[in-house]
């Protein structure tokens, strides 16, 4: 006689920055391989009061800083759809496991694309909400004026469903949003009709592979055999958005993983004989290289003269960024774009190029800033090549439009 709840005996996996009272959370790093978390986050918690079956820690990029998969300490993730070639990251263990059928859907977090672009390199739906629509309170956190959990699921009424369960405020997590929760589900079918979507020609001319941009186009004129109507539009600024985040999002990165330091938890060097050294070997021994590039560079632009020149500025950049984006939302009802400049490349391919590394999330990159919602929907079906995603970024709070208009593609590409 009672409600098992909407995700009753669902399995669903966790990134591994999230905790899970009494099992490890490590960030897959060395740093906190044998931590275990004393306490449940709230996203999972309200995953479990639905009814859904906790059932496997994913692997990730160290604590979420990459774009491939390719950086955890226990080993790179593999591609479901090719093995050989990557998943896309941070959330490449979410990704991967729902691609591969193992769970009906997973959590991940979305700094800089880390849920969208794995879900797409991976062929799932993965959608990234409004900041501060979700709870991340019992989340590791990256870049905290960006981080925000997202739901990967097979498709946009499965992620829907997710998204309908952990959205809400916490009043633990202090930029949660006070909002009242539409009804997600409700509506899906209800198309695309009369809506104008925004197609920024400039923004996906450069650095796109050719056979991407047929794929988006393609998506845009489904569009509009659906009823939409596609306004070409400029967003300029956009190419300024990836050195712009990768300040930010570095700066907040050094400062929040500074509580790092071998002596209140994580791993604590057995070499050191005074307390430098416990700071030095410490973080020497428990980071991998991708980690100590990103809080090098954060602690860079942080640093007496260096501040203003380069934090400050790319603040600036990133207010300028989100200007843009509103503007154009005062034209269009949502903005198509990529989800990724090119398809799923082959393990170990680009790793030692940290520049193109970075260049993954161009486009997914501006939400993050904005804190605007954005989902991904796969365009290519399984066995018939590698992944291709299409993304739809919205307004604030504009999660129900976005599920209508991924679920409009979705079934289109059914079709």
């Amino acid at each position: 006689g009672k409600d098992p709840g909407p995700l009753s005996g669902i399995p669903v996996a966790l990134k591994d920055n999230m905790l899970y009272k009494d099992t490890p959370m490590t960030c897959a790093s060395r740093m906190l391989e044998n931590y275990i978390s004393p306490y449940t986050a709230e996203v999972v918690s309200r995953l479990e009061e639905a009814g859904a079956l906790i059932v496997a820690k994913t692997n990730m990029d160290e604590f979420a800083m990459g774009s491939s998969g390719e950086t955890s300490y226990f080993g790179p993730t593999k591609n479901p759809r090719d093995p050989e070639r990557i998943p896309g990251g941070s959330s490449s263990g979410s990704a991967a496991a729902v691609a591969d059928g193992e769970v009906m859907a997973a959590l991940g977090t979305d700094t800089g694309g880390s849920v969208r672009q794995p879900a797409a390199m991976c062929g799932t739906v993965g959608i990234k909400p409004t900041y501060g629509l979700v709870s991340r309170r019992g989340v590791a956190a990256f870049a905290s004026s960006m981080d925000q959990v997202g739901a990967i699921a097979p498709s946009v009424e499965d992620t829907a469903l997710v998204l309908q369960v952990i959205a809400g405020h916490d009043p633990g997590d202090s930029t949660s949003l006070k909002v009242e929760i539409p009804d997600y589900t409700e509506g899906l079918e209800g198309g695309v009709e009369g809506l104008t979507v925004g197609l920024p020609g400039d923004w996906i001319e450069k650095g796109l592979e050719p056979g991407i941009r047929e794929k988006i186009e393609g998506a845009a004129v489904a569009l509009e055999e659906a009823g939409a109507r596609i306004e070409r539009i400029s967003l300029p600024l956009m190419e300024y958005g990836v050195a712009s985040y990768y300040i930010a999002a570095t700066a907040e990165a050094s400062a929040n993983l500074a509580r790092f330091d071998g002596i209140r938890y994580g791993l604590s060097s057995v070499k050191a004989g005074n307390l430098r050294e416990t700071y030095s070997f410490s973080r020497s021994e428990g980071f991998g290289p991708e980690v100590k590039r990103r809080i090098m560079l954060g602690t860079y632009a942080l640093s007496s003269g260096y501040y203003d020149a380069y934090y400050i500025k790319a603040q600036k950049v990133r207010a300028m960024i989100s200007a843009d984006i509103k503007k154009a939302f005062e034209k269009v009802d949502l903005i198509i774009s990529p989800a990724a400049p090119f398809e799923p490349f082959r393990l170990g391919e680009k790793i030692q190029d940290p520049l193109q590394m970075y260049l993954i999330d161009m486009y997914t990159i501006p939400c993050n800033l904005s804190g605007i919602p954005g989902i991904t929907v796969p365009l290519v079906p399984p066995g018939k090549g590698l992944p291709v995603s299409v993304q739809f970024m919205g307004p604030l709070l504009s999660e129900k439009l976005l599920f209508r208009a991924a679920r409009s593609i979705e079934r289109a590409y059914e079709e």
